[in-house]
């Protein structure tokens, strides 16, 4: 997309699927973003160097999806001063929660907001995302409010 806001990234093209539901959700608000395999472990130079021009670029925002060690959310929070919001994935023996306590247990002044494994972590991640930049944004704002009260009209159908 053209003048991205939401740096969208994940460890393995296997975890594109997950991460679609976090497009989606960005595409609904119309959210600018971009999506890029990045890996902690397999081209770190790369990663750093990515995560070290997103201010100048205008990324406001990133979300990371990881599995296994899911080292991409940290690597990435080190090396820019931007909100890093972690989307653990469930890609080894243990279900993703090797990956939610990678990404939970960052150092002391090393935040990275985590949310849940798979595809409700995706979807939240965004949404979480969009609040923060409604944060300056008047027409997102707007938009997320309506959202929030369709979420409540759902919810009270389903109770008739």
């Amino acid at each position: 997309m053209d003048n991205p806001i939401v740096s969208v990234l994940m460890g393995s093209k296997s975890d594109y699927p997950i991460m679609e539901s976090c497009t989606k959700v960005l595409d609904d608000f119309s959210i600018s973003y971009e999506v890029k395999v990045l890996s902690a472990h397999r081209m770190p130079e790369a990663t750093v160097k990515y995560a070290k021009n997103l201010v100048e670029r205008g990324i406001k925002v990133v979300i990371a999806g990881a599995g296994g060690a899911a080292h991409l959310p940290g690597i990435v929070a080190s090396n820019t001063t931007i909100p890093v919001i972690g989307i653990p994935i469930a890609s080894s023996p243990l279900g993703g929660v090797d990956s939610l306590y990678s990404i939970v247990q960052m150092p002391r002044g090393i935040p990275v907001a985590c949310m849940a494994i798979g595809n409700s972590g995706a979807i939240n991640a965004a949404i979480f995302a969009v609040q923060i930049i409604s944060l300056s944004s008047p027409s997102v704002r707007e938009r997320l409010k309506n959202y929030k009260l369709s979420l409540a009209r759902e919810k009270n159908n389903e109770k008739n």
